[in-house]
C-alpha cells in the first residue's frame, strides 16, 4: 500500500506543471505543450481540401494524440486525491472532473470518442474539439506574463463589470434613440427597437461597418454624438486595464527592490515509538520561536500540516528555522554531535555552560528522539538540537 502511494505521489509530481528542477516534470511539460500544439495543427489541417491526400495520416496523428490526452486525464483522476488532500479519494476525483480543467481535459477527448457510440451526431461533437486550446492556459499559468494579466484582471473586475455595464446601456439607449429617427426614413432596417442594435455595437466600438447607416439630418447627428461617446466608452476599460499593468508591474518591482531573503535551515527528527509527541495535534506541541513542522513524511507520502494534524509513531518530521533579526539578535537552528571528549558529556542540561540566548530543544540518541528537561544528562554520541543566538562581541 506505501508503495502504490509512493508510485501514485510520483506521478502526480510528475503530471503537474511548473517543477523545472524535476527533469522527468519538465519533460512532461513540452511533451504535452507540443501535442497539444500539434492536435491543434492536425485539426486546422483538416479543415483544408488540398490535405485530403494526407488526410489518413492526419487522423493518425489526431488518434495518437488524444489517446496520449485520454492517458493523462485517467492519472489525473487517479491521482486526484493529492490534488485535494483535504478531500475524500471519491470527492478529490469528483471535484477534479468538474473542475475547469478536468471539464477542459474532458471535453479535448469527448470529440473523438463519442462518434464511435453516437454516429449520428459526429460533426455535432468536433464542435467541441475546439475546447483543447483552452489546456494552454494550463502552461501559460506558469508564466509571470499570463499571471500578470489574470491578476490584473481580477483586481479591476469590479471597475470593468461598471465600465461594461455603462456600454451596454449606451448601446440600448442609442438603438433605442435610432429607431425613433431612422424608422420612417428606412422601415426595412429600423425595423424594430432592437434593429439598431447591430448599429449601435459597430459604431460605439468604432468599427464601422457601413452596411446601417442613419440618412436623416437628425439620425446622423444623433450618429456623430454616439461616436464620440462610444470612443469615450472604450477608452474607459482600456484605461483601467493599463493603469492595472502599471500597478502590478510597480509592485512586483517593489517586492524585487525591497524583500529580504533569509536561509532556512531544516532538521529531521523521526518519531519512534513512545516518543512524547505522538498521538498529539500540531498546535499542542511545544516549538520554541521561529521553530516549525513544515513537512510529515508518512508511508513514504510528504504530508503539509496543519494544526489539526494529529503526529502517529513512524512520521519523520521536516523542522524548519530561519534567521531572525531584530536589532542587535539573531537566531539559528542547527544540530550539534557530542563526541566523548567534549566537556558536556555527563552533566545536566541545567548545569551547562551555555548562553541564555541558546536553547536545547531536542535530543537524538541512538534512534531515539528525546524532548530534554533540565535534568537530561547529555551522553557522548548525542545530537542536540540548538537554537543559538548570535555570538556576543
Amino acid at each position: 500500500m506505501a508503495k502504490n502511494n509512493k508510485i501514485r505521489k510520483r506521478i502526480f509530481d510528475i503530471i503537474q506543471i511548473g517543477n523545472k528542477e524535476d527533469l522527468p516534470s519538465f519533460t512532461f511539460d513540452i511533451v504535452i505543450t507540443v501535442l497539444i500544439l500539434l492536435n491543434l495543427g492536425v485539426t486546422i489541417a483538416q479543415t483544408f481540401e488540398q490535405c485530403n491526400p494526407i488526410m489518413p495520416f492526419l487522423n493518425t496523428v489526431e488518434a495518437v494524440t488524444v489517446i496520449l490526452f485520454t492517458i493523462e486525464y485517467i492519472l489525473r483522476i487517479v491521482t486526484a486525491d493529492y490534488l485535494y488532500p483535504k478531500r475524500s479519494p471519491v470527492w478529490a476525483r469528483i471535484s477534479f472532473v468538474f473542475s475547469f480543467f478536468g471539464l477542459v481535459d474532458l471535453f479535448t477527448i469527448l470529440p473523438f470518442f463519442l462518434p464511435f457510440i453516437l454516429p449520428t451526431g459526429a460533426v455535432a461533437f468536433r464542435v467541441f474539439r475546439v475546447v483543447r486550446i483552452f489546456r494552454l492556459f494550463k502552461v501559460n499559468t506558469q508564466f509571470d506574463a499570463f499571471n500578470v494579466i489574470l491578476n490584473v484582471l481580477k483586481e479591476k473586475r469590479n471597475q470593468l463589470f461598471s465600465s461594461f455595464t455603462m456600454i451596454a446601456i449606451l448601446t440600448i439607449a442609442s438603438s433605442l434613440c435610432m429607431y425613433g429617427a431612422e424608422h420612417e426614413a428606412q422601415p426595412e432596417l429600423f425595423r424594430n427597437a432592437f434593429s439598431g442594435i447591430w448599429w449601435s455595437v459597430s459604431t460605439l466600438l468604432t468599427v464601422g461597418y457601413g452596411d446601417l447607416y442613419p440618412v436623416t439630418t437628425l439620425g446622423r447627428i444623433m450618429a456623430i454624438v454616439i461616436s464620440f461617446l462610444g470612443v469615450g466608452m472604450v477608452a474607459i476599460p482600456t484605461g483601467i486595464v493599463s493603469a492595472g499593468f502599471v500597478e502590478q508591474y510597480t509592485k512586483m518591482k517593489t517586492m524585487a527592490t525591497s524583500e529580504e531573503i533569509h536561509d532556512v535551515h531544516f532538521v529531521v527528527s523521526d518519531l519512534v515509538s513512545g516518543h512524547a509527541w505522538i498521538g498529539k495535534k500540531i498546535r499542542e506541541i511545544i516549538l520554541p520561536p521561529e521553530v516549525m513542522v513544515v513537512a510529515i513524511y508518512r508511508d513514504g507520502v510528504m504530508l503539509i500540516p496543519n494544526g489539526e494534524s494529529v503526529l502517529e509513531a513512524g512520521d519523520r518530521l521536516i523542522l524548519g528555522a530561519h534567521f531572525y533579526e531584530a536589532e542587535d539578535d539573531e537566531i539559528l537552528l542547527s544540530e550539534i554531535t557530542v563526541k566523548s571528549e567534549n566537556p558536556w558529556v555527563g552533566k545536566q542540561i541545567s548545569d551547562l555552560d551555555i548562553r541564555r540566548k541558546d536553547l536545547i530543544v531536542r535530543i537524538r540518541r541512538k534512534k531515539k528522539n528525546i524532548v530534554p528537561t533540565g535534568e537530561t544528562r547529555i551522553q557522548a554520541g548525542d545530537v542536540l538540537l540548538m537554537i543559538t543566538g548570535k555570538k556576543e562581541a
